[in-house]
């Protein structure tokens, strides 16, 4: 059960931070692996600011949109892609 509640932040985060960097993301399991990552990234910076670790299904999608969105950028900054207009 506790991969299925990860698949689905995965996949609600990387489909909100495709949105928000204006990009034209990288397909459904990309967008689920960022935002998996991202959920990890996010939880450890959350963590290390002091935030409590535990909560809802939206503060653990927010904090996972959060990483991902740090994620992207830094794939973006090393692989020099550029958001695409749709």
């Amino acid at each position: 059960m506790f991969i299925i509640w990860w698949i689905i932040v995965g996949l609600i985060a990387g489909f909100l931070t495709g949105k928000l960097m204006k990009g034209s993301g990288y397909g459904a399991i990309g967008d689920i692996v960022i935002g998996i990552i991202g959920a990890v990234v996010g939880g450890f910076i959350m963590q290390k600011l002091g935030f409590a670790g535990s909560g809802g299904l939206i503060y653990t999608v927010i904090v996972a949109i959060i990483g991902a969105v740090l994620l992207t950028l830094l794939l973006r900054l090393v692989t020099g892609n550029k958001a695409r207009n749709l």
